[in-house]
């Protein structure tokens, strides 16, 4: 599974541990889930969807996500 939490985290400017407090689980939960060495459960993922205010499948996905700077490109002139 893919997911976009260190990039949703770093932007919002909350460490792994005050992530994991948010959500109720163990820091080294969030670092696992970053890392793709661990799947969410449902309630995992709806509450770091909740904390972010995104959908779901905004932080998860089974495929790779695009590059964020693929989504930035402007069409040219």
């Amino acid at each position: 599974m893919h997911n976009r939490i260190s990039v949703f985290r770093a932007e919002r400017g909350f460490s792994r541990k005050e992530l994991a407090e948010k959500v109720g689980v163990n820091p080294q939960t969030i670092g696992y889930l970053e890392r793709g060495d661990y799947a969410p459960s449902v309630e995992l993922a709806l509450k770091l969807s909740g904390i972010f205010g995104v959908p779901v499948e905004h932080l998860f996905s089974l495929n790779p996500f695009a590059p964020l700077s693929q989504s930035l490109k402007t069409p040219e002139s």
